[in-house]
Protein backbone atom coordinates (compact mmCIF):
# COMPACT_ATOMS: atom_id res chain seq x y z
CA UNK A 1 0.00 0.00 0.00
CA UNK A 2 2.43 2.10 1.17
CA UNK A 3 5.15 1.07 -1.95
CA UNK A 4 1.92 2.50 -4.43
CA UNK A 5 1.23 5.52 -2.62
CA UNK A 6 4.96 6.39 -3.33
CA UNK A 7 5.15 5.82 -6.70
CA UNK A 8 1.79 7.90 -7.45
CA UNK A 9 3.51 10.41 -6.37
CA UNK A 10 6.56 9.92 -7.69
CA UNK A 11 4.57 9.39 -10.76
CA UNK A 12 2.24 13.53 -10.47
CA UNK A 13 5.89 15.11 -9.29
CA UNK A 14 7.48 13.85 -12.98
CA UNK A 15 4.08 14.65 -14.80
CA UNK A 16 4.14 18.27 -13.04
CA UNK A 17 7.86 19.06 -13.51
CA UNK A 18 7.50 17.84 -17.30
CA UNK A 19 4.57 20.44 -17.38
CA UNK A 20 6.54 22.89 -16.10
CA UNK A 21 9.20 21.89 -18.38
CA UNK A 22 7.27 22.21 -21.73
CA UNK A 23 5.61 25.16 -20.45
CA UNK A 24 9.17 26.83 -20.12
CA UNK A 25 9.96 25.92 -22.93
CA UNK A 26 7.30 26.04 -25.43
CA UNK A 27 7.99 28.30 -28.64
CA UNK A 28 4.26 29.31 -28.61
CA UNK A 29 3.95 33.33 -28.64
CA UNK A 30 2.25 34.49 -25.90
CA UNK A 31 -0.91 36.05 -25.78
CA UNK A 32 -1.44 39.36 -28.42
CA UNK A 33 -1.72 41.58 -25.39
CA UNK A 34 1.98 40.53 -23.71
CA UNK A 35 3.09 40.85 -27.67
CA UNK A 36 1.71 44.33 -28.22
CA UNK A 37 3.09 45.40 -24.91
CA UNK A 38 6.78 44.33 -25.56
CA UNK A 39 6.67 45.71 -28.97
CA UNK A 40 5.12 49.01 -28.47
CA UNK A 41 1.44 49.18 -29.09
CA UNK A 42 0.82 51.22 -32.91
CA UNK A 43 5.05 51.14 -33.34
CA UNK A 44 5.64 47.96 -35.47
CA UNK A 45 7.46 49.23 -38.59
CA UNK A 46 9.76 46.89 -40.35
CA UNK A 47 11.47 49.17 -42.85
CA UNK A 48 12.34 51.75 -40.06
CA UNK A 49 13.26 49.72 -37.82
CA UNK A 50 15.56 48.03 -39.91
CA UNK A 51 17.20 51.67 -41.09
CA UNK A 52 17.62 52.29 -37.27
CA UNK A 53 19.34 48.99 -36.74
CA UNK A 54 22.02 49.69 -39.64
CA UNK A 55 22.67 52.84 -37.75
CA UNK A 56 22.88 51.14 -34.32
CA UNK A 57 25.23 48.76 -35.91
CA UNK A 58 27.50 51.68 -37.06
CA UNK A 59 27.37 54.13 -34.12
CA UNK A 60 27.94 50.84 -31.75
CA UNK A 61 30.97 49.64 -33.96
CA UNK A 62 32.59 53.18 -33.98
CA UNK A 63 31.83 53.66 -29.87
CA UNK A 64 33.62 50.42 -29.76
CA UNK A 65 36.60 51.02 -31.82
CA UNK A 66 37.00 54.36 -29.87
CA UNK A 67 36.76 53.13 -26.49
CA UNK A 68 38.93 50.07 -26.73
CA UNK A 69 41.63 51.62 -28.70
CA UNK A 70 41.98 54.68 -27.17
CA UNK A 71 44.06 53.43 -24.29
CA UNK A 72 45.80 51.03 -26.64
CA UNK A 73 46.76 53.67 -29.09
CA UNK A 74 47.70 55.98 -26.00
CA UNK A 75 49.93 53.50 -24.16
CA UNK A 76 53.11 55.87 -25.35
CA UNK A 77 51.54 59.31 -24.77
CA UNK A 78 51.82 61.08 -21.45
CA UNK A 79 47.82 61.72 -20.80
CA UNK A 80 46.67 57.96 -21.72
CA UNK A 81 49.35 56.30 -19.73
CA UNK A 82 48.12 53.61 -17.81
CA UNK A 83 49.88 55.39 -14.84
CA UNK A 84 48.66 58.79 -15.67
CA UNK A 85 45.80 60.71 -13.19
CA UNK A 86 43.24 61.05 -16.72
CA UNK A 87 43.76 57.54 -17.45
CA UNK A 88 42.74 56.48 -13.75
CA UNK A 89 39.92 58.76 -13.64
CA UNK A 90 38.46 57.71 -17.28
CA UNK A 91 39.13 53.93 -16.20
CA UNK A 92 37.24 54.58 -12.79
CA UNK A 93 34.44 56.36 -14.74
CA UNK A 94 33.93 53.29 -16.85
CA UNK A 95 34.49 51.06 -13.78
CA UNK A 96 30.91 52.64 -12.36
CA UNK A 97 29.55 52.12 -15.97
CA UNK A 98 29.89 48.43 -15.94
CA UNK A 99 28.52 48.09 -12.22
CA UNK A 100 25.54 50.04 -12.81
CA UNK A 101 25.18 47.83 -16.06
CA UNK A 102 25.54 44.84 -14.30
CA UNK A 103 23.18 45.76 -11.17
CA UNK A 104 20.36 48.27 -13.18
CA UNK A 105 20.61 46.99 -16.64
CA UNK A 106 21.28 42.82 -17.18
CA UNK A 107 19.72 42.13 -13.79
CA UNK A 108 16.50 43.80 -14.23
CA UNK A 109 16.41 42.59 -17.50
CA UNK A 110 16.49 39.24 -16.29
CA UNK A 111 14.05 39.76 -13.67
CA UNK A 112 11.39 41.29 -16.19
CA UNK A 113 12.07 38.09 -18.48
CA UNK A 114 11.91 35.57 -15.71
CA UNK A 115 8.37 37.36 -14.24
CA UNK A 116 6.95 37.42 -17.35
CA UNK A 117 3.06 36.16 -17.41
CA UNK A 118 3.83 33.76 -20.23
CA UNK A 119 6.21 31.55 -18.10
CA UNK A 120 4.66 29.12 -15.15
CA UNK A 121 4.48 30.47 -11.70
CA UNK A 122 6.95 27.49 -10.69
CA UNK A 123 9.48 28.10 -10.72
CA UNK A 124 9.46 31.43 -12.01
CA UNK A 125 7.72 34.08 -9.70
CA UNK A 126 8.02 31.87 -6.47
CA UNK A 127 11.87 32.30 -6.52
CA UNK A 128 14.04 35.20 -6.49
CA UNK A 129 16.26 32.90 -9.73
CA UNK A 130 18.04 35.77 -11.55
CA UNK A 131 19.40 36.65 -8.21
CA UNK A 132 20.46 33.14 -7.39
CA UNK A 133 21.83 32.60 -10.72
CA UNK A 134 23.58 35.93 -10.50
CA UNK A 135 25.05 34.75 -7.59
CA UNK A 136 26.32 31.48 -8.70
CA UNK A 137 28.08 33.46 -11.99
CA UNK A 138 30.08 35.68 -9.56
CA UNK A 139 31.05 32.74 -7.36
CA UNK A 140 31.59 30.73 -10.29
CA UNK A 141 33.93 33.90 -12.20
CA UNK A 142 35.85 33.78 -8.32
CA UNK A 143 36.92 30.15 -9.29
CA UNK A 144 38.26 31.08 -13.02
CA UNK A 145 39.68 34.20 -11.57
CA UNK A 146 41.91 32.01 -8.74
CA UNK A 147 42.50 29.12 -11.21
CA UNK A 148 43.16 31.12 -14.07
CA UNK A 149 46.07 33.02 -11.41
CA UNK A 150 47.78 30.45 -10.73
CA UNK A 151 47.92 28.90 -14.01
CA UNK A 152 49.59 32.09 -15.02
CA UNK A 153 51.80 32.27 -12.06
CA UNK A 154 53.00 28.24 -12.61
CA UNK A 155 53.68 29.25 -15.92
CA UNK A 156 55.45 32.61 -15.26
CA UNK A 157 57.56 30.77 -12.99
CA UNK A 158 58.48 27.84 -14.73
CA UNK A 159 59.99 30.75 -17.96
CA UNK A 160 61.87 32.48 -15.27
CA UNK A 161 63.66 29.34 -14.26
CA UNK A 162 64.22 28.23 -17.76
CA UNK A 163 65.06 31.97 -18.37
CA UNK A 164 67.73 31.71 -15.16
CA UNK A 165 69.44 28.27 -16.46
CA UNK A 166 69.98 29.42 -19.85
CA UNK A 167 71.49 32.91 -18.00
CA UNK A 168 73.79 30.52 -15.74
CA UNK A 169 75.07 28.54 -18.78
CA UNK A 170 75.73 31.39 -20.81
CA UNK A 171 78.07 32.90 -17.58
CA UNK A 172 80.04 29.40 -17.26
CA UNK A 173 80.51 29.63 -21.01
CA UNK A 174 81.96 33.22 -21.16
CA UNK A 175 83.66 32.84 -17.85
CA UNK A 176 85.65 29.75 -19.95
CA UNK A 177 87.00 32.04 -22.64
CA UNK A 178 86.77 35.69 -20.84
CA UNK A 179 89.84 36.86 -18.76
CA UNK A 180 87.30 39.60 -16.57
CA UNK A 181 83.94 40.05 -16.54
CA UNK A 182 81.40 42.55 -15.44
CA UNK A 183 77.76 41.12 -14.52
CA UNK A 184 75.24 44.16 -13.57
CA UNK A 185 71.84 44.28 -13.66
CA UNK A 186 70.08 46.79 -15.25
CA UNK A 187 66.49 48.16 -16.23
CA UNK A 188 64.83 48.54 -19.81
CA UNK A 189 63.46 52.17 -20.81
CA UNK A 190 59.69 50.29 -20.82
CA UNK A 191 55.89 52.10 -20.15
CA UNK A 192 55.10 50.18 -17.13
CA UNK A 193 58.07 49.47 -14.50
CA UNK A 194 56.75 46.20 -13.47
CA UNK A 195 58.84 44.96 -16.34
CA UNK A 196 61.66 42.72 -14.70
CA UNK A 197 65.36 43.34 -14.79
CA UNK A 198 67.73 42.48 -17.08
CA UNK A 199 70.58 40.28 -16.63
CA UNK A 200 73.58 41.91 -18.44
CA UNK A 201 77.24 40.48 -18.57
CA UNK A 202 79.67 42.45 -20.13
CA UNK A 203 83.08 39.69 -21.33
CA UNK A 204 86.18 41.87 -22.52
CA UNK A 205 88.90 39.62 -24.05
CA UNK A 206 92.20 40.87 -25.08
CA UNK A 207 94.24 39.31 -27.56
CA UNK A 208 97.94 40.57 -28.52
CA UNK A 209 99.87 39.73 -31.55
CA UNK A 210 100.81 42.65 -34.44
CA UNK A 211 97.72 44.60 -33.15
CA UNK A 212 95.59 44.98 -30.26
CA UNK A 213 92.09 44.02 -30.44
CA UNK A 214 89.11 43.39 -28.05
CA UNK A 215 85.93 40.98 -27.85
CA UNK A 216 83.30 42.34 -26.58
CA UNK A 217 80.07 39.91 -26.06
CA UNK A 218 76.67 41.26 -24.73
CA UNK A 219 74.29 38.51 -23.24
CA UNK A 220 70.86 39.56 -22.12
CA UNK A 221 68.33 37.87 -19.98
CA UNK A 222 65.33 38.26 -18.43
CA UNK A 223 65.59 37.68 -15.08
CA UNK A 224 62.75 37.35 -12.74
CA UNK A 225 61.11 39.63 -10.99
CA UNK A 226 59.82 40.45 -7.52
CA UNK A 227 56.49 38.44 -6.46
CA UNK A 228 55.00 41.61 -6.18
CA UNK A 229 55.37 41.77 -9.78
CA UNK A 230 54.93 38.62 -11.26
CA UNK A 231 51.33 38.72 -9.34
CA UNK A 232 50.42 42.26 -10.41
CA UNK A 233 51.45 41.25 -14.30
CA UNK A 234 49.40 37.98 -13.84
CA UNK A 235 46.68 39.86 -12.31
CA UNK A 236 46.26 41.98 -14.61
CA UNK A 237 46.53 39.07 -17.49
CA UNK A 238 43.94 37.39 -16.12
CA UNK A 239 41.51 40.44 -15.30
CA UNK A 240 41.42 41.24 -19.24
CA UNK A 241 40.89 37.69 -20.53
CA UNK A 242 37.87 37.25 -17.72
CA UNK A 243 36.71 40.91 -18.00
CA UNK A 244 36.27 40.32 -22.16
CA UNK A 245 34.27 37.32 -21.59
CA UNK A 246 31.74 38.90 -19.38
CA UNK A 247 31.77 41.95 -21.85
CA UNK A 248 31.06 39.97 -24.72
CA UNK A 249 28.56 37.35 -23.19
CA UNK A 250 25.86 40.27 -22.25
CA UNK A 251 27.30 42.26 -25.72
CA UNK A 252 25.69 39.17 -27.88
CA UNK A 253 22.41 38.97 -26.21
CA UNK A 254 21.86 43.05 -25.93
CA UNK A 255 23.06 42.98 -29.55
CA UNK A 256 20.28 39.91 -30.07
CA UNK A 257 17.55 41.76 -28.18
CA UNK A 258 17.83 45.08 -30.11
CA UNK A 259 18.23 42.93 -33.60
CA UNK A 260 14.80 40.64 -33.08
CA UNK A 261 12.88 43.67 -31.92
CA UNK A 262 10.39 45.16 -34.77
CA UNK A 263 9.46 48.79 -32.97
CA UNK A 264 11.75 51.70 -34.03
CA UNK A 265 10.13 52.87 -30.27
CA UNK A 266 12.15 50.19 -28.83
CA UNK A 267 15.15 50.94 -30.73
CA UNK A 268 15.82 54.68 -30.88
CA UNK A 269 16.67 55.08 -27.61
CA UNK A 270 18.80 52.15 -27.24
CA UNK A 271 21.08 53.80 -29.98
CA UNK A 272 22.76 56.28 -28.10
CA UNK A 273 22.56 54.40 -25.13
CA UNK A 274 24.49 51.51 -26.25
CA UNK A 275 26.58 53.79 -27.65
CA UNK A 276 27.78 55.43 -24.97
CA UNK A 277 27.70 51.98 -22.42
CA UNK A 278 29.97 50.47 -25.69
CA UNK A 279 32.34 53.35 -25.57
CA UNK A 280 32.92 53.10 -21.44
CA UNK A 281 32.89 49.19 -21.55
CA UNK A 282 35.94 49.61 -24.25
CA UNK A 283 37.58 52.12 -22.57
CA UNK A 284 37.95 49.77 -19.63
CA UNK A 285 39.04 46.59 -21.18
CA UNK A 286 41.80 48.30 -23.56
CA UNK A 287 43.31 49.61 -19.90
CA UNK A 288 43.10 46.30 -19.23
CA UNK A 289 44.40 45.27 -22.03
CA UNK A 290 47.02 47.63 -21.94
CA UNK A 291 48.11 46.79 -18.61
CA UNK A 292 48.77 43.59 -19.12
CA UNK A 293 51.35 44.02 -21.95
CA UNK A 294 50.13 42.24 -24.43
CA UNK A 295 51.81 41.79 -27.85
CA UNK A 296 50.29 43.78 -30.57
CA UNK A 297 48.79 41.03 -32.27
CA UNK A 298 46.87 39.66 -29.41
CA UNK A 299 45.71 43.45 -27.94
CA UNK A 300 44.84 43.58 -31.50
CA UNK A 301 42.50 40.60 -31.97
CA UNK A 302 41.29 40.73 -28.13
CA UNK A 303 39.98 44.53 -29.00
CA UNK A 304 38.68 43.56 -32.33
CA UNK A 305 36.62 40.83 -31.22
CA UNK A 306 35.12 43.27 -28.28
CA UNK A 307 34.21 45.85 -31.04
CA UNK A 308 32.42 43.67 -33.61
CA UNK A 309 30.17 41.46 -30.93
CA UNK A 310 27.49 43.77 -30.40
CA UNK A 311 26.81 44.92 -34.41
CA UNK A 312 27.40 41.23 -34.98
CA UNK A 313 24.38 40.17 -32.62
CA UNK A 314 22.23 42.58 -34.51
CA UNK A 315 22.58 41.78 -37.74
CA UNK A 316 21.89 38.10 -36.52
CA UNK A 317 19.09 39.32 -34.43
CA UNK A 318 18.11 40.99 -37.45
CA UNK A 319 18.39 37.83 -40.06
CA UNK A 320 16.61 35.95 -37.63
CA UNK A 321 13.39 38.31 -36.92
CA UNK A 322 11.18 35.99 -39.53
CA UNK A 323 11.17 32.80 -38.00
CA UNK A 324 12.38 33.92 -33.93
CA UNK A 325 10.29 34.51 -31.68
CA UNK A 326 11.62 36.53 -28.51
CA UNK A 327 7.93 36.46 -26.40
CA UNK A 328 7.65 33.16 -26.51
CA UNK A 329 8.17 30.83 -22.76
CA UNK A 330 11.15 29.61 -24.34
CA UNK A 331 13.22 32.70 -25.45
CA UNK A 332 12.31 34.09 -21.84
CA UNK A 333 13.95 31.83 -20.19
CA UNK A 334 17.32 31.60 -22.18
CA UNK A 335 17.34 35.76 -22.67
CA UNK A 336 16.67 35.89 -18.59
CA UNK A 337 19.15 33.23 -17.82
CA UNK A 338 22.09 34.57 -19.59
CA UNK A 339 21.32 38.10 -18.81
CA UNK A 340 21.65 36.84 -14.81
CA UNK A 341 24.58 35.35 -15.97
CA UNK A 342 26.24 38.54 -17.15
CA UNK A 343 25.03 40.70 -14.01
CA UNK A 344 26.94 38.46 -11.95
CA UNK A 345 30.36 38.25 -14.11
CA UNK A 346 29.95 42.15 -14.56
CA UNK A 347 29.18 42.82 -10.93
CA UNK A 348 31.99 40.71 -9.71
CA UNK A 349 34.50 41.88 -12.22
CA UNK A 350 33.73 45.51 -12.02
CA UNK A 351 33.78 45.47 -7.88
CA UNK A 352 36.85 42.94 -7.32
CA UNK A 353 39.25 43.28 -9.98
CA UNK A 354 38.53 47.01 -11.69
CA UNK A 355 37.08 49.12 -8.17
CA UNK A 356 38.87 47.33 -5.44
CA UNK A 357 41.73 46.77 -7.27
CA UNK A 358 42.61 50.03 -8.13
CA UNK A 359 41.07 52.20 -4.91
CA UNK A 360 41.83 49.99 -2.57
CA UNK A 361 45.10 48.44 -4.27
CA UNK A 362 48.50 50.21 -4.25
CA UNK A 363 47.53 52.46 -7.89
CA UNK A 364 45.96 55.07 -6.03
CA UNK A 365 48.96 56.36 -4.95
CA UNK A 366 49.07 59.63 -5.58
CA UNK A 367 47.64 63.21 -4.37
CA UNK A 368 44.40 63.47 -2.55
CA UNK A 369 43.13 65.50 -4.97
CA UNK A 370 43.77 62.57 -7.55
CA UNK A 371 42.00 60.13 -5.50
CA UNK A 372 39.30 62.42 -5.09
CA UNK A 373 38.76 63.26 -8.85
CA UNK A 374 38.58 58.74 -9.48
CA UNK A 375 36.11 58.59 -6.70
CA UNK A 376 34.09 61.14 -8.24
CA UNK A 377 34.63 59.86 -11.78
CA UNK A 378 33.03 56.53 -10.42
CA UNK A 379 30.16 57.64 -9.23
CA UNK A 380 29.59 59.78 -12.43
CA UNK A 381 29.70 56.75 -14.13
CA UNK A 382 27.58 55.04 -12.03
CA UNK A 383 24.59 57.49 -12.03
CA UNK A 384 25.14 58.07 -15.80
CA UNK A 385 24.70 54.76 -16.65
CA UNK A 386 21.79 53.97 -14.07
CA UNK A 387 19.80 57.21 -15.81
CA UNK A 388 19.72 55.61 -19.34
CA UNK A 389 17.72 53.24 -17.64
CA UNK A 390 14.66 56.31 -18.02
CA UNK A 391 14.98 55.73 -21.79
CA UNK A 392 16.53 51.91 -22.29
Amino acid sequence: MALGGLRRHVGQFLTSSNELMAASLSAVSCADEVLQEAEGAGCRDDAAALQLKEVAMAAILVAGVLGVGLPLAGRKRRALRTDSAAFLAAKAFAAGVILATGFVHMLHDAEQALSSPCLPATPWRRFPVPGFVAMAAALATLVLDFLATRFYEAKHRDEAARVKAAAAAALVATTSSASDEDITVVTVDAEDERKAPLLQTHCHGHSHGHGHSHSHGHELVQAEGSEGEVSAHVRSIVVSQILEMGIVSHSVIIGLSLGVSRSPCTIRPLVAALAFHQFFEGFALGGCIAQAQFKNLSAVLMASFFAITTPAGIAAGAGLTTFYNPNSPRALVVEGILDSVSAGILIYMSLVDLIAADFLGGKMTGSLRQQVMAYIALFLGALSMSSLAIWA
